[in-house]
């Protein structure tokens, strides 16, 4: 039976414990958390062009290599038979195009317009624009609108190389399908206009595109409503001369298109005065087919030709992968020849494509609610430091005035308990620096059925009021409370096997306990073994976390923590209490919750120093911050009907409870959002304000840390460690926490770890910094 209640290994269990401390299935869980939120954010940066982005706009080259047919050709070109041909717009005839779209507020809104007034027109599509807005693509569609490929990202196409050209046209064409079941043949290039603007650079791209089956369309005439030049210029340049057909550029999305809206009727009803009519491009290339039969070939022979181009140009664009293949039907995706463009989207495409909008419509609620998580966590963090900067100077003005005394000194003698398991490299010095205290205490370690002779060197160190008590190993808990019922004084203070008092310490420590109503002390623990780069880091991150908070949470009658490593309690309070409980990892955090609960007030003694060793590899320091991470998330489960409690002893649970949540578990699991932001900003938006911007959160950091520094009388040296602090170390307790998280999400369960120790914290002189 007692072999069941162990909480601690024998030494050959301690390496495979250690191996289990980060159990593997969580931390891939947690890893794809990490790579999840990556993912939405390079997809959100992508759908946004702020991944990929490139911004530039060709002008001014020369048009050596293009065919003079197509520089003075009409709008519509394709390469039937690998050659290339242009059709013009008949005369009387308007293609009414729109680039830029599909828009949530002005795309809708244009169909209305096309839709009041009986006429068709051509949208054509930027592919991340269709991906997020897909339900106005399903409508330019069900009305009998004709759609087309207007890039993925809306990036000029002569600069990028061959493989982007195709991936910008298959992401759209995918979007298309997940939108409403069809692919395009249409395309327009971003920056395009008349075919005599063509040049030597896009020439090629217009020639690879045709291989695809793509045909591309131009301009005749450009409203140039971008510019919002006002309604009558929108109209006078959106005309043609002499009753000539024209494909006529607007535009549904990009800004501000209002003078589109207004214009865009009174254009309408103008060229229908004129008498002109409207139709999409295919409507216009049938037009002109059937013109150009008329005029030598048979109408059969015409019919075929267009046919055999199609069917070709759609089996290479499958193969190409550009186009997702589809059945050529008569008149494209049904009987309206205005739509002969469209081709109904295979099962895998439409698939395909559905999984694309869901990824981006996760990538949209994700984004901005990460974004606003991350404006949330920025105040907390923020308010926080104000928050620990203004109460931690009144804590230190309010406890150092020359009046200050918590009453009568307390000078009686107080029993200072030592659980011990294995800890041979340490006991020593921890035993001997007791034995120099300035204040009368008797000595009781609990063996905790150590291995390696610890309470043996104790009692052969015959140091004065000393008792080695021996138990089976069952655990810190189980021997703090052995030692508590064999203690023989009122007051009972508490310590690590492995830390070292200053000689008034456990003075400083009591004299709190002039006050009737405090139940117990928290001491000011340092970090002994700085001298490397793990310790700097710890010792950063103990006094300006641990001590700046505690001087804090005590002003707000709300301490959460009394360290184990030194820390004092009625002895009657703990007994009442119920003892330290086995219940969570975090006994120290439990039993202080537990006092508060009771009634009691909780304090803590900035001059009581004591000096620890902290975890000497990032192995150890891992498990102990999960560990204590995990408990702390342990006891306050345990005791969140602390937020109903009622009177003096409910503060913690309305005051307390809410502040350790935010600042423990919720601001550092969400923090690393400023970090990630930070990173992809850097990267893909602003290198230079986002650099500013982390070094100005910095710089904040960096005067709390010296604040905190300058109240505990610290060497300002430690504090270069703390940029690279910031890169690295931070990031670790971020996935420490995260871990833990997922741990108590998943219903995990974690052992007790016993850390390896070297025994380099040597008894302290007084004052020691």
């Amino acid at each position: 039976m007692a072999s069941s209640r162990r909480r601690h290994a024998t030494p050959g269990r301690i390496g495979r414990v250690g191996r289990q401390a980060v159990p593997r299935p969580r931390v891939i869980m947690a890893l794809l958390l990490l790579l999840g939120l990556v993912c939405i954010l390079l997809l959100d940066g992508y759908l946004r062009a702020e991944v990929g982005d490139d911004q530039r706009i060709r002008t001014g080259a020369s048009a050596d290599s293009v065919p003079d047919d197509v520089l003075e050709g009409g709008p519509i070109l394709s390469f039937p038979g690998g050659t290339a041909r242009t059709q013009s717009v008949p005369d009387k005839t308007i293609v009414l195009t729109f680039d830029d779209g599909p828009d949530p507020e002005w795309s809708g809104k244009v169909m209305d317009i096309l839709d009041e007034n009986d006429v068709p027109g051509t949208f054509f599509l930027v592919g991340s624009m269709v991906s997020r807005y897909p339900d106005v693509v399903r409508r330019m569609v069900d009305e009998g609108n004709e759609v087309g490929v207007h890039t993925f990202t809306h990036v000029d196409l002569s600069y990028q190389s061959e493989a982007r050209v195709k991936r910008e046209i298959a992401q759209t064409q995918l979007a298309l399908a997940g939108a409403a079941g069809i692919t395009t043949t249409l395309f327009r290039a971003p920056y395009s206009s008349k075919t005599d603007a063509i040049d030597d650079y896009s020439w090629p791209v217009y020639e690879r595109l045709g291989a695809m089956g793509y045909t591309s369309v131009f301009i005749d005439t450009d409203s140039e409503d971008w510019q919002q030049p006002g309604i009558s210029k929108i109209i006078k340049w959106a005309t043609p001369e002499d009753g000539e057909g024209a494909s006529v550029l607007f535009h549904d999305a990009g800004g501000d298109r209002s003078e589109t809206l207004a214009a865009l009727p009174k254009y309408i009803k103008k060229m229908k005065a004129k008498g002109y009519t409207f139709t999409t491009v295919s409507g216009a290339q049938q037009q002109d087919a059937a013109a150009a039969s008329k005029n030598g070939a048979s109408e059969d022979e015409a019919a075929v030709d267009e046919a055999a181009v199609d069917e070709a140009a759609v089996d290479e664009a499958a193969v190409d992968g550009a186009v997702p293949p589809g059945p050529a039907q008569a008149g494209g995706t049904g009987s309206d020849p205005a739509q002969a463009a469209h081709r109904t989207a295979d099962t895998a495409s439409l698939w395909e494509g559905r999984a694309l909008l869901a990824a981006v419509r996760v990538a949209e609620w994700t984004v901005p609610g990460l974004a606003t998580m991350l404006g949330v966590v920025g105040v907390a963090v923020l308010g926080r430091f104000g928050l620990m900067l203004v109460l931690a100077r009144r804590h230190h003005r309010q406890r150092n005035r020359r009046r200050f005394t918590w009453g009568p000194e307390v000078t009686g003698p107080v029993s200072v308990i030592v659980p011990a398991y294995n800890e041979k490299e340490c006991i020593a010095a921890t035993l001997n620096s007791l034995a120099a205290s300035t204040h009368p205490i008797e000595i009781v370690v609990v063996d905790d059925g150590s291995t390696d002779g610890t309470a043996e060197i104790a009692e052969s160190l015959g140091l004065p009021n000393v008792r080695v008590i021996r138990q089976e190993n069952a655990g810190k808990p189980a021997a703090l409370n052995n030692g508590v019922r064999q203690a023989r004084h009122d007051i009972v203070v508490m310590m690590d096997g492995d830390t070292v008092f200053e000689p008034d310490a456990v003075h400083q420590l009591v004299q709190p306990f002039a006050d009737p109503g405090i139940g117990a002390v928290a001491g000011n623990a340092k970090v002994g073994n700085r001298s490397t780069m793990i310790g700097a880091w710890q010792h950063i991150e103990y006094v300006m976390g641990f001590n700046l908070d505690r001087r804090m949470y005590d002003l707000l009658g709300c301490m959460p923590t009394i360290p184990g490593a030194i820390g004092a309690f009625r002895r009657q309070a703990v007994l009442e209490a119920g003892g330290m409980s086995e219940d969570t990892l975090a006994e120290d955090t439990d039993i202080t919750i537990a006092l508060h609960r009771a009634g009691w007030r909780v304090v803590y003694a900035e001059h009581a120093r004591a000096w620890t060793e902290a975890p000497a590899s990032l192995g150890q320091l891992w498990r102990q911050r999960y560990r204590w991470s995990y408990g702390t998330m342990q006891a306050l489960w345990k005791h969140r009907r602390s937020v109903t409690d009622r009177g003096p002893s409910g503060r913690f649970g309305r005051v307390g409870m809410p502040l350790v949540v935010l600042f423990q578990i919720v601001t550092p699991v969400f923090a690393p959002l400023i970090d990630v932001f930070t990173v992809y900003a850097m990267i893909f938006v602003d290198f230079k304000a986002s650099l500013l911007a982390w070094l100005a959160i910095l710089a904040v950091q960096l005067f709390c840390a010296a604040y905190a520094f300058r109240l505990d009388r610290e060497k300002y040296r430690y504090l270069l460690m703390m940029p690279l602090q910031q890169l690295a170390y931070r990031q670790l307790m971020y996935l420490v926490l995260i871990h833990s998280c997922v741990t108590a999400a998943t219903g995990g369960r974690l052992r007790w770890q016993k850390l390896k120790r070297t025994g380099e914290v040597g008894t302290p002189h007084v004052g020691a910094s």
